[in-house]
């Protein structure tokens, strides 16, 4: 099916906000300084994203409504997505937090132990 090519979004605007994603990262830094601006240099130098990824990053978050901007300044916007980016978030890091000790990763032959049922289903 054609569609206009100006408006197709593969993405349907959604923003991934997985763990190590350079969205997450700037997101979250500008969360933890709601209210504030920063240039694009400034949040490159404190959030080691790479300063060619800044740019489309927060122009990507826009789109979502998770940021806005002033001239140069970018910060976390007031809006309820963010609210919403922020509990998921939060969600993700307790969660991996609580349940980071993975007993199967650290014993991987723990289907040694188990019993021989196949004569059972016979």
């Amino acid at each position: 099916m054609p569609v206009d090519f100006e408006e197709y979004s593969p993405d349907h605007g959604r923003v991934e906000l997985t763990e190590e994603t350079n969205a997450r990262t700037l997101l979250s830094f500008l969360i933890k300084h709601r209210g504030v601006g920063f240039t694009p240099a400034e949040l490159h130098e404190q959030t080691d994203v790479p300063r060619g990824s800044i740019n489309p990053t927060l122009a990507r978050l826009e789109r979502g409504g998770l940021v806005r901007h002033k001239g140069d300044y970018w910060a976390a916007a007031d809006d309820d997505r963010l609210a919403a980016a922020s509990a998921a978030i939060l969600g993700l890091q307790t969660a991996h937090e609580t349940h980071s000790d993975d007993w199967y990763a650290r014993n991987p032959n723990w289907t040694e132990s188990l019993d021989d049922r196949s004569e059972d289903e016979e």
